[in-house]
């Protein structure tokens, strides 16, 4: 995928990976960021042009600075859209994006006529607490994010050599400030009360889980869709939370049938 950096009236720089042609389509990652995604998004580009920006405080621009609430990032959301220069256009969202994304289409109902969320943050029950990312190290996050643990570490890694000087240090900084800016929205606990707001929801939803999470349990989907009673939902067997990337073709496949 080719990569740009636009800007927001804001002035926040974003990278924007871009691929295919035809109707657009708005991709946001989640909570490990755009690692991993590239099959994923491949297969969409084959229908859509592909638009898949990174949140500051993922890539190598910076702004994380001034996003400091729930708000700030669902605005940054929407402006980033309007840098893109796309419509009510689909918006496929995962994780910590998919949180996001809700919260901008309560905002603003009238920017995103259809949503696609893989396994959103967003919501809290007690009955099924939401696991702890923040407490974990970075070499045991890939249990909690896909359903085979080495060939996780080997995405969120992405093929670095630790042998090298510089490159486990790199790593380790560049995972801390991923968690440090979803930790605005995300810690101790992911819920800034979007409950209250998603009866401003007026898109189409589609919810898709991986039926072996371990870090938002598939329950969640039933919360979500009691919300959003105009959701469809459908679960991914095979895949754990990181579902695109664990089964790209599946789930790619079933954004399609839901866009039409």
């Amino acid at each position: 995928m080719a990569d740009r950096v636009l800007e927001t009236r804001r002035g926040i720089r974003f990278e924007v990976r871009e691929a295919g042609s035809g109707r657009p389509l708005v991709y946001l990652h989640g909570i490990a960021g755009p690692l991993g995604d590239g099959p994923f998004l491949a297969r969409l580009a084959a229908r859509h042009r592909v638009l898949a920006p990174v949140w500051p405080g993922f890539g190598d621009e910076g702004g994380e600075e001034k996003l400091e609430d729930m708000l700030d990032f669902a605005l940054h959301g929407l402006d980033v859209l309007e840098a893109l220069g796309v419509e009510r256009a689909p918006l496929v969202a995962h994780s910590f994006g998919g949180m996001l994304a809700a919260e901008m289409a309560a905002l603003n109902p009238a920017a995103i006529d259809r949503l696609a969320l893989l396994a959103p943050y967003g919501l809290w029950h007690d009955g099924a607490p939401i696991a702890d990312l923040f407490a974990s190290t970075p070499f045991s996050q890939a249990r909690l994010l896909f359903r085979d643990a080495d060939a996780g570490q080997k995405a969120l890694t992405a093929g670095r050599d630790f042998s090298h000087d510089g490159a486990l240090t790199d790593f380790m900084v560049a995972n801390a400030r991923r968690l440090g800016t979803a930790g605005k929205v995300l810690f101790p606990i992911p819920n800034r009360r979007l409950a209250k707001r998603l009866y401003r929801v007026r898109a189409e939803i589609l919810l898709l889980w991986g039926s072996e999470d371990r870090l938002i349990p598939p329950v969640y989907a039933s919360h979500w869709q009691r919300l959003l009673p105009q959701a469809q939902r459908s679960e991914i067997p095979g895949a754990a939370h990181m579902l695109q990337v664990e089964q790209p073709a599946a789930v790619a496949e079933a954004i399609e049938k839901f866009l039409g």
